[in-house]
């Protein structure tokens, strides 16, 4: 179930959009916005908070903080309710279409009545929208490439939305009479990006307290099916969660059954026939004669098959088994081994937190060196000035030693612009200590140029990662189309790093492009992009990405020691 502070971001981000749309007000319109990414980004529960302390988050000011108050004491807010009255319903939702903004999707409904997502691709088809001005065809070209982003999603949630409900629900179930053992599995024990429904195991002696107590969770809407063995229940966000109880001396094997993927269950299943075995969810058992060999433990099941235990993350049949049988499987990079953090920001540009916040947040993560890489100004909207750059790198020479260990490097995130080049001129760059350049515009390049503009950035001396490479956004943007084999092979030959983006939003780069970089010789950074504290454990996520893409520590530069670290960012070609 969402928290608090989930919630009341979500509600701020409605009224901002329905601002948007009505006309109100840009100043207004982003007052909100920055109002719902501080709380959601705060790291205290709102609802426990009071009127004085509520205000005192950035961003948050008398007005937001009433209706926020108003939120939680009465679950609505009058204001936002008032403005959604005023709008249809299906302007709404054709703001869930990518590319698609507030005032294009009022200017349909109002032209050609237009109220639904059904509605637009219809008159897309019979090109109705030629009619309207400031839908020319590259206007229409883009609400067609959002549509099908849309299709594309298809009704599956982030990996950090389904692992939260999970985490809880395993939580409480552990508490539930009866309950020997209970844990996730499926896509979300994978950790593949995004998930489509949540598996949940557990062992009991009797099913029917921890069915009961799975059908009692206040995040479940409805129970859609209850059986002895195996219940289904849709969550209050029309998530669907799957519950399955074996007998404790079954669990191994039913863990590794219902983690999946399918594709690896039939290779290792291959695997017991050729040893005259039969693996099912229940067991591994003599063909002949049905008599049980193993299953009280995964690692007992994969071991009587002749293999070590695999990372769940692994488990895709990418190789995985051919691996363990050489006993090559790798050791995979975790978040333990993470020494630092190569990207976030501070309220100096988009964050929402102060530099001595987000220093003292990397601090308790135990980090030995952060790098704070605000943006640089060609990203106009952010108001940076080389002025605030240098006075912010002397205020990190002033924090330096208050957090013991901990050692600071002051970057600065880049803008690619079309054709490779990158905010400041090369002085400027050299007194930064790293420099992370990304893509925030001209998405719609051809792949040609998109190649380029990468490649030419990877060239420039003082550029040390590229971040979030691809660009994508889950649901809202799919990545650029660029030639991304001679992308990596570029970064491997200039010695310049690629970013994995741990934001649940972003996760970018995928496992599939780490796989192929990887082959490349490519180096990695995993990153929050944090923009506020609470941002920093992001890295969870984007070293599952690392993990699914078969990296270990010495791929990802910030797991290394400092001196190493900063040996690579000369680029000098040490590694």
């Amino acid at each position: 179930m969402a928290r608090p502070n989930d919630e009341v971001e979500a509600l701020l981000r409605e009224y901002a959009d329905l601002i948007a749309i009505t006309g109100k007000g840009a100043f207004k319109q982003r007052a909100y916005e920055r109002a719902a990414r501080a709380i959601g980004g705060h790291p205290a529960d709102v609802a426990t908070l009071d009127s004085k302390s509520l205000r005192e988050i950035p961003g948050v000011g008398s007005s937001i903080a009433d209706k926020v108050e108003e939120y939680l004491r009465t679950g609505r807010v009058a204001a936002v309710e008032e403005t959604r009255a005023s709008i249809p319903p299906g302007v709404r939702a054709l703001l869930d279409v990518p590319t698609l903004g507030p005032k294009k999707a009022m200017t349909l409904y109002r032209e050609l009545g237009v109220s639904s997502v059904d509605e637009l691709a219809a008159a897309l088809r019979e090109d109705r929208l030629a009619e309207l001005k400031g839908f020319g065809p590259k206007a229409r070209e883009n609400i067609e490439h959002g549509l099908a982003v849309l299709r594309q999603s298809g009704g599956r949630i982030g990996l950090d939305t389904a692992l939260g409900v999970a985490e809880e629900t395993v939580a409480r179930l552990g508490e539930a009479a009866g309950c020997v053992r209970c844990a996730y599995a499926g896509s979300v024990r994978r950790m593949k990006e995004t998930i489509g429904d949540i598996d949940v195991l557990a062992a009991a002696d009797d099913p029917e307290p921890v069915m009961a107590a799975f059908c009692a969770l206040p995040l479940v809407a409805e129970v859609v099916l209850r059986g002895r063995k195996k219940t289904t229940v849709r969550t209050v966000d029309g998530l669907q969660m799957d519950l399955r109880v074996l007998a404790e001396d079954s669990w191994g094997a039913g863990m590794i059954y219902f983690t999946g993927s399918k594709a690896h269950n039939i290779r290792i299943r291959e695997i017991a026939v050729r040893k005259k075995l039969k693996l099912s969810e229940y067991g591994l058992f003599d063909a002949k004669t049905g008599r049980k060999r193993a299953a009280r433990t995964e690692e007992e099941v994969y071991r009587r098959l002749g293999l070590p235990w695999i990372p769940p993350t692994l488990r895709e049949d990418r190789g995985e088994v051919a691996a363990a049988q050489r006993d090559a499987l790798p050791r995979l990079v975790t978040v333990d081994d993470l020494r630092g953090d190569l990207h976030s920001h501070t309220d100096l540009t988009d964050g929402i937190a102060p530099l001595t916040e987000m220093v003292a947040a990397a601090a308790r993560r135990g980090y030995h060196y952060y790098a704070v890489t605000d943006h640089a100004p060609e990203l106009r909207m952010q108001r940076m000035t080389l002025d605030k750059a240098r006075a912010q790198r002397e205020q990190l020479r002033q924090l330096a030693g208050e957090h013991g260990r901990l050692k600071l490097l002051h970057g600065t995130e880049l803008n690619i612009d079309p054709e490779g080049n990158v905010d400041w001129p090369a002085e400027v760059l050299a007194e930064f200590e790293l420099c992370v350049a990304s893509i925030h515009s001209h998405f719609e390049l051809d792949r040609d140029a998109q190649t380029r503009r990468l490649i030419r950035a990877c060239e420039n001396p003082h550029v040390n990662i590229i971040g979030h490479p691809t660009t994508r956004k889950f649901g809202r943007r799919n990545g650029i189309d660029a030639d991304l084999d001679a992308v990596f092979a570029a970064c491997a030959r200039t010695g310049t790093a690629l970013e994995i983006n741990s934001h649940p939003n972003r996760l970018d780069l995928n496992d599939e492009h780490i796989l192929r970089a990887r082959e490349h010789g490519v180096r990695f950074s995993i990153d929050s992009d944090a923009h506020a504290p609470t941002h920093l454990g992001h890295v969870r996520f984007g070293v599952a990405q690392a993990q699914r893409g078969w990296l270990g520590p010495d791929d990802v530069i910030n797991t290394w020691p400092l001196t190493r670290l900063r040996r690579f960012l000369r680029k000098t070609g040490a590694r």
